[in-house]
């Protein structure tokens, strides 16, 4: 049991959805299992993770989201960010005054300079973690606007005086350090104990239950053979209880997006024009290819119209929502991963492809300037420029799917340095660079 006189308190601060914010969820299990006592203040419209909400050591406190209003963007972005500065201010305090707050950056404004303020009233120290920079996302949809310049100076202003900091990449420490004289610590994300591999006999029960609502796990038709029980389009089960993988199993291609303008997934789809292109030209030596697209964000429709208007026989794509618990268990049933996260700042790297080591997956990811901080092009996966070299990756890694001699060498390389890289995992490598930070 945790002595309550050694217990602190915390406070993270997430001005997003906290069950979207995996990290910052991360912060908090772990500050709850090394004698903090942690109020977690952010919107709640996904369910954080289980071991959180059940935490005797975690409050969450949910902010009120801003209400719908017919206004001009610049109106609305206004009021909303006066709303959020205030439901922001209130809860911070009704809460016990914190050792430290912990902010998640981006959204800078208003979460960085409300918790400032707050910090330089209540004398507690302000650590903010930089993800990326909010001005580079807004520069997104309006470069060389007001807002970018104001974000720019907030982050600049209230980084530089924050206590502590940590970020994600070696690129981000030393950018923030040149830019803004901030100093931060680089906290690499790694996966958690739930993204690891699994059992043939798991996969089989993950075919099985998605199969219910996701026709490209379920088989056409029945494998041949009084012998086998059950049947996915990837596996068998046998009479005798044996699992095996089905030899003329699909391939499948697994990624997964908030489905906002920093991933461009028409990449995707004109990638995998070209492997229908040459899967039909060429049959005898390309598999059927199942594309499973997981998340929900803006852009989602869109996509969906742009597949729904294919003609593909060689390809199947889906989009579906997976449970939190399904997620990982998708990610080590796969063959391959793909990562079109193209950083808006290229200094952040994707937690997605860390999931997607942590089980095991190889991946092809989006090149961008910090990339190979994570992705080493031809050890631990690929790195392309276009939809053009993806397409190559996607059709040498499948050609003559699932027993190529000729790539089982390299195959076999990629899976020893993912083994390497699944040694490190969130709570050892948070104990031994995060810990001393908040304890100081």
């Amino acid at each position: 049991m945790t002595d309550k006189s050694k217990v602190q308190n915390a406070c993270v601060i997430v001005l997003g959805d906290i069950g979207r914010s995996p990290r910052m969820q991360y912060h908090v299990k772990s500050l709850s299992e090394n004698d903090f006592s942690v109020d977690f203040i952010g919107y709640v419209q996904s369910p954080p993770l289980e071991e959180i909400r059940a935490s005797p050591n975690v409050r969450i406190h949910e902010l009120n989201p801003f209400p719908e209003l017919e206004l001009p963007n610049i109106l609305k972005y206004i009021f909303k960010t006066i709303w959020q500065a205030l439901g922001l201010l209130i809860t911070l305090i009704s809460i016990r005054k914190p050792k430290f707050i912990l902010c998640q950056n981006p959204p800078a404004i208003p979460a960085i300079i409300v918790a400032y303020l707050y910090c330089l009233f209540a004398r507690s120290k302000l650590i903010i973690d930089w993800h990326n920079y909010t001005y580079s996302i807004l520069e997104l949809e309006a470069p060389d606007s007001l807002i970018v310049r104001v974000a720019k100076k907030v982050e600049s202003f209230f980084g530089a005086r924050a206590a502590d900091g940590f970020c994600v990449t070696k690129a981000m420490k030393d950018d923030l350090y040149t830019r803004w004289n901030v100093r931060a610590t680089v906290l690499y994300d790694r996966p958690p104990q739930q993204f690891q591999s699994i059992s043939i006999q798991d996969k089989h029960n993950l075919f099985l239950r998605l199969g219910e609502s996701v026709s490209a796990f379920r088989t056409a038709q029945d494998a041949a053979g009084e012998d086998i029980v059950e049947c996915t389009a990837f596996t068998t089960k046998h009479r005798n209880g044996e699992i095996k993988l089905r030899d003329s199993r699909p391939g499948l291609l697994v990624s997964s997006t908030s489905w906002t303008p920093d991933e461009d997934f028409s990449i995707l789809l004109s990638a995998l024009d070209q492997y229908e292109r040459e899967a039909l030209a060429m049959p005898a030596h390309y598999p059927n290819l199942v594309c499973i697209i997981t998340g929900k964000g803006p852009l989602k429709e869109k996509y969906r119209k742009i597949v729904d208007s294919k003609s593909w026989k060689m390809v199947k794509l889906e989009m579906p929502w997976l449970e939190n618990e399904d997620y990982p268990k998708l990610l080590a049933s796969s063959d391959l991963g793909v990562c079109l996260h193209y950083s808006s700042s290229g200094l952040d790297l994707p937690m997605k492809v860390v999931d997607m080591f942590g089980c095991g997956l190889p991946v092809c990811a989006i090149h961008f300037d910090c990339i190979n901080e994570l992705v080493k092009h031809g050890e631990n996966g690929f790195v392309f420029q276009h939809h053009q070299e993806l397409s190559e990756q996607i059709g040498r890694w499948f050609y003559d799917f699932p027993s190529n001699i000729a790539l089982a060498n390299m195959k076999q390389d990629i899976q020893k340095h993912l083994k390497k890289f699944q040694t490190l995992r969130w709570t050892e490598n948070w104990r031994n660079v995060a810990l001393p930070v908040f304890k100081k």
